[in-house]
């Protein structure tokens, strides 16, 4: 079974390194500095869901029980808040991005 959660792992991590690489070729053209933010903290958010959903795969292959998701990966609960974290900053700076758009 770990087997299964490590080819997770590493299927995510290269999902999050293709994304990177995807999102940093692609070139945002604003001449203002909150837009340049904005786009920052959107490929944040979507690279680092990436990143946390390898990392939570990963957690799960180290642990040693049978009962990973309640014993020994409930000190790892927190990971599920930055995974949320990370959802909510690409929401809304995609949001704030897109009501720009729409005034220019």
């Amino acid at each position: 079974m770990r087997t299964i959660e490590i080819v997770a792992a590493l299927v995510f991590a290269a999902l999050g390194v293709r994304s990177l690489v995807h999102w940093v070729r692609t070139p945002y053209e604003s001449s203002r500095a909150s837009d340049l933010a904005l786009y920052a903290l959107f490929v944040t958010g979507r690279v680092g869901m990436w990143f946390v959903l390898a990392a939570a795969f990963a957690l799960y292959a180290l642990t040693h029980t049978r009962r990973a998701f309640v014993d020994d990966a409930r000190e790892y609960q927190w990971l599920y808040l930055v995974f949320l974290a990370l959802g909510a900053v690409q929401f809304v700076a995609a949001y704030f991005l897109g009501q720009r758009a729409k005034g220019r």
